[in-house]
């Protein structure tokens, strides 16, 4: 695929399941690499992931269905944790707080420019992902769920959660969604 066409097919997909043709190792080594090519400002590399797979996945999800008690439907809870896995997206927030010290006259930037970057390796995950043959979408159950998902994955008390991707083969293909005109995003001034 090339890089369009890829875009092209990244989707939300929310009907996902466990029946993958690709092996652990691949995902693993994609998600790795996407990361480390993602480039953020002043290379503050604040960026972490988690990926839960197998019962890590599952367990996940019943987390965040405990979490939130029954406030959320369990068919959509259960439409993420029937997939194979989930990448959890989070920011060190020590990474951040350093560069702020280090460099006062951009202290305001960096908490928004690691974001920035999150997002970027968000969106390069998904697309890899999809290059991979798997369907994804990206959630945001934080930051309900962030001190249940700190203490289950021992994650330290810098990283902040920023959203949650649940990922797995595809079941039925993704809705499509309307699309405003293009020219009323994207002004062209000469």
């Amino acid at each position: 695929m090339n890089r369009f066409e890829s875009m092209k097919k990244r989707k939300s997909y929310y009907d996902i399941g466990d029946q993958i043709e690709v092996s652990d190792d691949q995902i693993i080594n994609t998600i790795k690499e996407v990361v480390e090519l993602t480039p953020d400002a002043f290379n503050m590399q604040s960026t972490r992931v988690i990926v839960a797979l197998g019962n890590e996945q599952k367990e996940l999800w019943n987390l965040v269905e405990e979490v939130f008690e029954g406030k959320v439907s369990p068919e959509k809870i259960d439409s993420f944790r029937k997939g194979y896995g989930t990448v959890l997206y989070f920011v060190d927030t020590d990474v951040v707080t350093n560069l702020e010290e280090q460099f006062p006259l951009y202290a305001a930037n960096f908490k928004s420019w690691s974001e920035q970057s999150s997002g970027m390796a968000q969106y390069n995950i998904w697309v890899a992902l999809r290059e991979l043959g798997l369907g994804a979408s990206l959630q945001h159950y934080n930051p309900i769920i962030d001190d249940a998902v700190k203490k289950k994955f021992d994650v330290p008390d810098s990283w902040r959660l920023i959203a949650q991707m649940p990922f797995g083969s595809i079941l039925s293909e993704a809705e499509s969604k309307d699309k405003m005109d293009i020219n009323d995003r994207v002004i062209i001034k000469k």
